[in-house]
């Protein structure tokens, strides 16, 4: 299935992932508004040619329809940034992919579980972090979570393409099969003493973030080895999910470094 992605960041890495020679090819036409000349649109449309990508110079009118059309279910603006493409929908796995991943991993494994993120621009961002920290695997619930959408790719700026996005059908279960694996589930919540600074990280770990206002469900939390909190300092309860992701990711990667 096509879907239509956006923003320079998101269609270049779109494009890095593109083999003329594939029968499945990730981006199949790029609109570009023709009005626009400067560096980093020309550096697309010569990556696009490289890669036998279509591609169209069309008005901004045509790329606002485009970029409407995409996020027809989001109040939120729109900026395409003067290009958009066409491309296939990046592949979402599922609990067989992840348990064939584990079976390959030849180090300890660091995983990233969303218990119920329903914003896409935190599942973006999660995402994106995720990517930059080396994760393994981004594991979410395929009921009430945000899925992957154009607005997800966009915020993640291509580390969708590289970090596995794994939606399970039962997270309770899923997080059975990685203590299989003994893997230490560690789920974060403000009701506990431990802080994600005093708790060892350093092994195979996966890291489960609670959802935006509610936190981890109950089923959740009782599947976690040890609950960690964020020691906060000011006068705010808590932190954002995808900013409190991304302590949390690299407070186990300054860990595992040691």
């Amino acid at each position: 299935m096509d879907e239509i992605i956006y923003g320079i960041h998101a269609v270049k890495s779109a494009l890095n992932y593109t083999d003329a020679a594939s029968a499945a090819t990730p981006v199949n036409l790029i609109w570009v508004d023709k009005s626009r000349k400067d560096k980093r649109i020309l550096a697309l449309i010569e990556l696009a040619k490289s890669k036998s990508v279509t591609i169209q110079y069309v008005p901004r009118k045509t790329l606002d329809e485009q970029s409407r059309k995409s996020k027809a279910h989001s109040k939120d603006p729109f900026n395409h940034q003067g290009i958009v493409a066409q491309s296939s929908a990046p592949q979402v796995k599922n609990e067989n992919d992840l348990d064939e991943l584990l079976q390959n991993l030849d180090e300890a494994p660091f995983l990233l579980v969303l218990d119920g993120v329903q914003d896409p621009h935190n599942l973006g961002a999660c995402i994106r972090s995720a990517d930059a920290a080396g994760v393994h695997a981004v594991i979410a619930p395929k009921e009430r979570a945000a899925s992957m959408t154009p607005t997800v790719r966009k915020v993640a700026c291509g580390a969708e393409q590289s970090t596995p996005f794994i939606q399970v059908t039962n997270l309770s279960r899923t997080l059975k099969l990685l203590k299989t694996y003994n893997i230490w589930i560690i789920g974060t919540t403000g009701a506990t003493d431990a802080t994600i600074y005093n708790t060892d990280l350093s092994g195979s770990v996966a890291l489960v973030m609670g959802a935006e206002g509610t936190g981890m469900r109950r089923l959740t939390q009782e599947q976690c080895d040890l609950l960690v909190k964020i020691p906060m300092a000011g006068s705010v309860e808590s932190l954002n999910v995808s900013v409190a992701t991304g302590v949390c990711l690299f407070e186990t990667v300054r860990q595992r470094a040691n």
